[in-house]
């Protein structure tokens, strides 16, 4: 398939069909800052680390262009790129990094990450969790960062995208923002089927997508999007996204099982030997958790009535997240305290690391706006939009395991938040053509480096696996466990 090349002289008769192509793109897209470069195919190392954008336009998406740059940002041991989606006739940016494995570049899988919110930055995840750098807080490197020797991309080649629009530096011209996951899977597909399609290197390697959070939610989204978009490409004979597993870290799925996981965090030993919470506190929550559960199946599930299912919410927080925020627990980590925004001091020194107008100009951020860890705005609009609410997520994840996609849910067990007992239980429930084998199969402990890392569950396509004294944040609190389970997923190996 032909890429348009804007600055080409079109010679030929038969490139006329894209030559208005061409032109159409350079109106819509030309920008001081970039320049565009299209072939049939390029290499990612063709492109140059300068300050201007090479920018990539496909006819199959006249609506949207990949515009990237070659960059020195945090590990210098492997290619590094920068650079953003355009969407909506060029209006608005979603910006994003790819780090090339530090292995073999050559073969290895795509994995995409992202972070949840909804409306937060996934360069939270990059410098946080399982990026090849992480910001330094102990003030001990030069340059604000220090190496990460359990980065995923040891094992893969892997994005970073700061999504839905609004989020980290992606940013809109007039302010507009995407309001729904299914909204949001648009883009996703587009921006993944340029780069594979620009970039035939990675033409055919399996793609993983993972993220935690509300990564639960947009993930079984986004890859039954990919799925769905597949099975048109192969009617007409073009070319198809290799999506092989869908990777969830301590994810909000199923909303219906959210309040009884988090009741068994506080009041019983789902996660820790003793309970924390007061008998007081626990009494209240027993009591008000049937009231809860039916408020919501029949507001929010049942009958799906906005008015009633905000009214069960605003009930079930109220007397079942109450109790704990007032502990001063870190709700991601109830093994340690609540410090500093979203209760990690990490947040705030990696906001002002990427203020840096050196760290702005190395990665080409265009946002006129700083650099915010989440977005409020996103996430209000999400909410307004009852995304959290509007379709049931675990169908899209049980229509992922009846095709052939491979899932695997992983979840820290000091989490609170989005705890690993909550999605057990909408795991263990979910109907899917595997359901049986599943059921049959125990749960056994896993293992790095002969000491136990955590308790799991698989089968073929579905993987459950803990892992013991991690919370919400899985490679930040357990580097070396998350690698190795990583490794062994791509690989298809048992955990």
């Amino acid at each position: 398939m032909f890429w348009s090349k804007i600055t080409a002289l079109v010679v030929s008769l038969g490139a006329l069909a894209n030559a208005d192509n061409v032109l159409t793109n350079q109106a819509l897209y030309g920008a001081p800052n970039a320049h565009n470069a299209s072939v049939q195919s390029l290499h990612l190392s063709s492109i140059s680390s300068t300050d201007a954008f090479t920018a990539l336009s496909h006819p199959r998406f006249p609506n949207h262009q990949v515009r990237v740059k070659k960059s020195e940002f945090c590990d210098p041991t492997v290619n590094v790129y920068t650079g953003y989606l355009d969407v909506d006739a060029g209006a608005k940016h979603m910006f994003f990094y790819f780090f090339e494995s530090r292995r073999n570049p050559d073969e290895d899988d795509v994995m995409m990450w992202i972070n949840g919110g909804p409306g937060c930055s996934s360069a939270m995840g990059l410098l946080m969790e399982l990026g090849p750098c992480s910001i330094d807080m102990k003030n001990a490197s030069s340059n604000g960062t220090v190496w990460n020797p359990y980065s995923w991309n040891e094992e893969a080649n892997i994005f970073f995208l700061d999504q839905p629009v609004g989020v980290g530096f992606s940013y809109a011209d007039y302010g507009e923002t995407v309001e729904t996951t299914e909204a949001a899977a648009k883009n996703i597909h587009a921006f993944i089927s340029i780069f594979f399609e620009t970039f035939k290197q990675f033409s055919g390697r399996p793609l993983h997508l993972s993220g935690e959070s509300y990564g639960g939610r947009y993930l079984p989204v986004f890859a039954s999007e990919i799925y769905d978009q597949n099975q048109l490409a192969m009617e007409e004979g073009r070319p198809t996204l290799n999506l092989q597993s869908v990777l969830i870290g301590n994810g909000i799925t199923d909303i219906s099982t959210l309040y009884q996981g988090r009741y068994e965090v506080e009041c019983g030993t789902a996660s820790l030997d003793v309970p924390f919470q007061s008998i007081s506190t626990c009494v209240r929550m027993k009591t008000a958790l049937p009231r809860c559960q039916a408020a919501m199946q029949k507001g929010c599930i049942d009958q799906f009535d906005e008015m009633n299912c905000r009214a069960a919410v605003a009930f079930c927080d109220g007397e079942l997240s109450t109790g704990m925020w007032a502990t001063g627990k870190n709700v991601y980590d109830i093994s340690k305290p609540c410090e500093g925004n979203l209760c990690y001091k990490e947040n705030d020194a990696i906001k002002a690391y990427l203020d840096l107008p050196e760290t702005r100009e190395l990665l080409g951020v265009e946002t006129p706006g700083n650099f915010s860890p989440c977005s409020s705005d996103v996430g209000r609009s999400f909410n307004i939009h009852m995304d959290k609410w509007v379709a049931p997520t675990q169908y899209y994840v049980a229509g992922l395991l009846d095709r052939g996609i491979r899932v695997l849910i992983y979840a820290g067990t000091y989490d609170w938040q989005c705890n690993w007992l909550a999605n057990k239980l909408w795991v263990d429930k979910l109907e899917w053509s595997g359901k049986a084998l599943y059921d049959d199969e125990e749960w056994t402990d896993w293992t790095v480096d002969g000491g136990k890392a955590g308790e799991v569950k698989q089968t073929p396509l579905l993987t459950f696996a803990t892992i013991r004294g991690a919370g919400h944040m899985v490679p930040h609190d357990k580097p070396a466990e998350s690698l190795a389970m990583v490794s062994r997923w791509l690989v298809q190996n048992k955990l």
